[in-house]
């Protein structure tokens, strides 16, 4: 009996696998359409880029209705786009965006939703190749750089962006995430805010360096706010293990005095509990970019 105890207890220290999470979260009003909020347009592009040699990828534009043509607009980018922009997937941030900013509970934002780039095939019976890891997973400033140069001088040429960080937030799930803060942390610059939902902060192209590198690393000279979102049930590889790669980066952040939010839950390597959250996250993150509002953490 006592042995049976002990075991239970240790499985629920350590968060074996053997357990099921429950993984069951749901969605709030705020990701819901509401009756009488102004909705933003989405309109969808093709990109052929130079930074990353011969990719083109699909990526869409948010503009909330608030936007007055005049004033500049603070700016989010999401990697992975299409599943961000999907009004009916775990995310819907077309809809949290047009409920927050009705509110005034997150500023003017325009979003930009971008896909991975992928190579096409050159000749038939080949297939196109995916170009996601590449640039997602690099631990260097090519994807920012892409950002900089090609994607927000195009949106610019239709609307008022935002040029400081402060104005500028970036988000994005699994590689996406990591992306997300290699994007921040490459370019302190260009992005203050990051979002990361199941991040991977593994091996895949060396990202579990990071935790080390917060720690090593001078504070960086301008901000950098930081949320993370992973799970107990989320995976565990032989590029490492999400769980104990995103714990350790929010320890790290919390080392060298970031402004970090680390939520930990029990869901998998998947959307639904950073969706649920993303409300949440949005009003934390953009906290003093909303005027009345409080810039306590």
């Amino acid at each position: 009996m006592v042995l049976r105890l002990a075991t239970a207890v240790l499985v629920l220290i350590l968060g074996v696998s053997g357990l099921r999470a429950a993984d069951d979260y749901k969605l709030g009003p705020d990701s819901e359409v509401q009756k009488d909020v102004p909705k933003g347009k989405v309109t969808k592009y093709t990109w052929t880029s130079m930074i990353f040699p011969g990719t083109v990828r699909d990526y869409w534009v948010y503009v909330p209705a608030q936007y007055d043509g005049k004033t500049p607009a603070c700016v989010m980018v999401f990697q992975d786009g299409r599943g961000y922009v999907d009004e009916k997937g775990s995310f819907r941030v077309p809809i949290v965006f047009d409920n927050l900013i009705h509110k005034k509970e997150m500023p003017v934002t325009i979003g930009i939703f971008i896909n991975p780039g992928k190579v096409p095939a050159t000749e038939a019976g080949q297939r196109e190749r995916d170009n996601r890891s590449f640039e997602y997973d690099t631990l260097s400033d090519q994807y920012v750089k892409f950002l900089e140069k090609e994607i927000f001088p195009e949106v610019a040429k239709d609307y008022k962006l935002r040029e400081d960080a402060a104005g500028r937030a970036i988000g994005g799930i699994s590689s996406g995430g990591i992306c997300a803060f290699t994007a921040a942390w490459e370019r302190p610059d260009l992005f203050s805010k990051v979002l990361s939902h199941v991040g991977s902060f593994t091996n895949i192209r060396g990202g579990d360096v990071y935790p080390g590198l917060v720690r090593k690393t001078e504070k960086k000279p301008k901000a950098i706010r930081v949320f993370l979102q992973d799970g107990s049930g989320d995976l565990d590889n032989q590029f490492g293990n999400w769980p104990l790669a995103n714990q350790q980066m929010a320890l790290a952040l919390k080392f060298a005095h970031y402004d970090y939010k680390f939520e930990f839950g029990d869901g998998g390597h998947n959307g639904k509990h950073g969706g649920s959250l993303l409300p949440d996250s949005l009003r934390w993150l953009w906290r003093d970019e909303v005027p009345g509002k409080s810039t306590d953490k």
